[in-house]
């Protein structure tokens, strides 16, 4: 049975803080009536008198915070061993991995709740049970029907150069999770030029001839998928596409050429 352990009682802790705060607690009764104050005043015990009545006080507190739990935990087990002994065993582990804290109030509540029937034992709320399933479009009709851009940078640049814009796109054809990487290369590298911030994939209209994209595909993809990621690609933007695999992270963190 999960509980959590009372403390240890300790005695009650007399310091100069709490003395501090006790006169504090008498001067706004007295300040807060000024025509009663000495009146108030007379009827005021001094700082050790409130120190002993609360070193008595803390001792019959924690005894009765002691006895109070375990009366609780007494009535949680006898309403808990009153139950049937197949939905008892249901509830023990219930009560072994569920989020309340391992006190016995919220045993109590837990067996109130499955007795009016607000808890199902066998489906608890805290557990999910839902299926997952993962959004894939296996039959696209268009590249942006099966990615969606998930982010972007600027790469390369120069005195003479505006920088390129890297895209990344996510989708799943059904195999799995893909990442895509498109850049806009040059058909001569040293051939300076100049590409804008708002290049996509789709719809950039510089210098066609003259460059060509290198889309780099990452994860679990088949050749049939491949080969419908370069169609897709291709019909999205009128200069050549090549479409290649690149490594993958593997769960220990090696890369694997995919």
């Amino acid at each position: 049975m999960r509980f959590r352990p009372w403390p240890k009682p300790e005695p009650y802790r007399d310091t100069s803080r709490k003395r501090a705060a006790f006169k504090r607690k008498q001067r706004l009764e007295r300040e807060a009536l000024p025509l009663f104050a000495d009146m108030i005043a007379a009827g005021q015990h001094s700082v050790d008198e409130e120190m002993a009545r609360r070193h008595i006080w803390w001792d019959e507190r924690e005894r009765e915070q002691r006895a109070l739990r375990a009366a609780r935990w007494h009535a949680a087990r006898a309403r808990l061993f009153a139950l049937p002994d197949d939905l008892r065993c249901t509830v023990r582990e219930l009560w072994r991995g569920c989020p309340y804290p391992a006190d016995p109030t919220y045993l109590l509540d837990l067996l109130h709740q499955i007795a009016v029937g607000r808890v199902d034992p066998q489906r608890p709320p805290w557990v999910f049970h839902g299926k997952l399933t993962a959004r894939t479009t296996p039959d696209p009709s268009s590249f942006d029907d099966a990615f969606r851009q998930i982010g972007q940078r600027k790469i390369g640049g120069g005195p003479k150069t505006t920088p390129a814009v890297e895209f990344l796109f996510c989708g799943n054809l059904g195999s799995g999770i893909l990442f895509l990487r498109t850049r806009v290369r040059l058909n001569d590298p040293p051939e300076s030029y100049y590409t804008p911030s708002s290049h996509r994939l789709r719809d950039s209209h510089v210098s066609r001839a003259g460059h060509w994209i290198d889309l780099e595909v990452r994860g679990d993809c088949s050749d049939a998928e491949l080969d419908l990621i370069r169609r897709l690609a291709q019909e999205a933007d009128a200069r050549p596409v090549v479409v290649r695999r690149v490594a993958t992270l593997t769960t220990t963190g090696e890369e694997v050429d995919a």
